[in-house]
């Protein structure tokens, strides 16, 4: 299993980075999980556009998903003509709330290019992937990925705040991507984001074999972050994502 870092951003895109999108791949199978903005060119960079076999999309803000709106026109317009429908899995109301993003009602709808699978929490299998999904601690219906092949394992928290399901969701796990959009201030709102220390704290508590902090927001200090996160108590690597990084698990 290959894992690249797309795009790792957090709330908008950075002069460095796009907003969310994590390609994994293995056995000749390419599942996307987060399309975010600005995700869709940096994309074409590590696959054709044409050989994505399935997405999934962690939450409805637009940083996890508002490319797909540009990756419609592709699978519509393209020079290839229209092509098959392409599995997206995402919470409730995904069609309904992208396509008036898209804004287009006199154009083939985003079901035309997209087949909507509705997320809920679970284990199901995409390609040669095993995907476990658990509800994360965010203002709207948010997702979190374990993804597991040939015995390796991913976890992906999406966006979270604090969460014992996390802990859960990402036991021994061989790498975390967590969520990082904080740094530690007065009055941090709940139910959120994370700091680095917090993630840290979640990657200790799940014994994951390394940490990688993600969703970095792109007004704060990333090496602060960092700092803070070799507070929290996690004896393993902890590394800032960055985007065009690749983690081959094997």
């Amino acid at each position: 299993m290959k894992v690249t870092i797309v795009g790792c951003a957090g709330s908008f895109p950075g002069p460095d980075s796009p907003n969310s999108c994590y390609l994994f791949e293995a056995d000749g199978f390419r599942l996307v999980i987060d399309l975010g903005s600005g995700a869709l060119g940096l994309l074409q960079r590590h696959v054709n556009l044409f050989e994505i076999d399935a997405l999934c999309l962690s939450h409805l803000h637009a940083d996890h998903c508002l490319d797909i709106c540009p990756y419609h026109v592709v699978r519509t317009y393209g020079r290839r003509g229209p092509q098959p429908r392409l599995p997206v899995y995402a919470p409730a109301d995904a069609a309904r709330r992208l396509n008036a993003a898209y804004g287009m009602p006199d154009e083939p709808s985003l079901e035309t290019a997209f087949d909507f699978r509705t997320l809920t929490a679970g284990t199901f299998t995409v390609g040669p992937f095993e995907i476990t999904t658990a509800l994360m601690r965010h203002p709207i219906e948010t997702y979190g990925f374990r993804v597991t092949h040939g015995g390796r394992t991913v976890a992906y928290s999406a966006d979270t705040g604090e969460s014992e399901t996390l802990v859960q969701l990402a036991a021994e796990a061989d790498l975390l991507l967590c969520e990082a959009s904080f740094v530690e201030m007065p009055d941090l709102p709940p139910d959120l984001h994370l700091t680095g220390r917090q993630a840290a704290e979640h990657a200790s508590k799940a014994r994951v074999g390394a940490l990688v902090l993600t969703h970095l927001v792109p007004w704060h200090d990333k090496e602060q972050v960092l700092r803070e996160a070799k507070t929290g108590g996690f004896d393993g690597p902890i590394e800032l994502a960055k985007s065009g990084a690749v983690y081959d698990l094997g």
